[in-house]
């Protein structure tokens, strides 16, 4: 080594390895289901999440139903001549806050409907944190 050295070259190259066990390393995993069932702060921070987001859901479905729903008076004020228009002998704006109304509420719930499962299934996902889904039964036995 010390010609090495004297020749400008370093110290002969050690190599170093960690030791051999079999040993399997257990990896720690975020879960989220975890968190939930020790009702720790996380699980607790995900729940108000979901919270959040179905009741800013219902806001946003409410508020435009009411804004439809008081569409209709808004439009005889603006147009009077709305008033006095009939439909098979019943006044249009009987017609409309009537009869109207009710298509629209079933729009609305079924939009809403569909959007808050959406948001249900996305934290179902993440709780699920990538579990093998359950079988799927068939009515083909094989």
């Amino acid at each position: 080594q010390a010609r090495r050295m004297s020749q400008g070259q370093g110290p002969a190259r050690v190599r170093v390895t960690a030791p051999r066990t079999r040993a399997v390393v257990a990896r720690s995993r975020f879960s989220v289901s975890r968190e939930l069932a020790e009702q720790s702060e996380l699980g607790e921070m995900f729940v108000r999440s979901l919270m959040r987001s179905q009741l800013r859901l219902a806001l946003v479905v409410a508020g435009g139903f009411a804004l439809i729903l008081l569409g209709v008076p808004a439009l005889m004020l603006l147009f009077p001549s709305i008033n006095n228009m009939t439909v098979f002998t019943v006044p249009l704006p009987w017609v409309l806050l009537g009869a109207a109304i009710y298509p629209v509420i079933i729009i609305c719930a079924a939009l809403y409907n569909r959007a808050a499962a959406r948001n249900e299934h996305r934290f179902r996902q993440l709780v699920d944190d990538g579990r093998s889904p359950r079988p799927v039964w068939t009515a083909d036995p094989e």
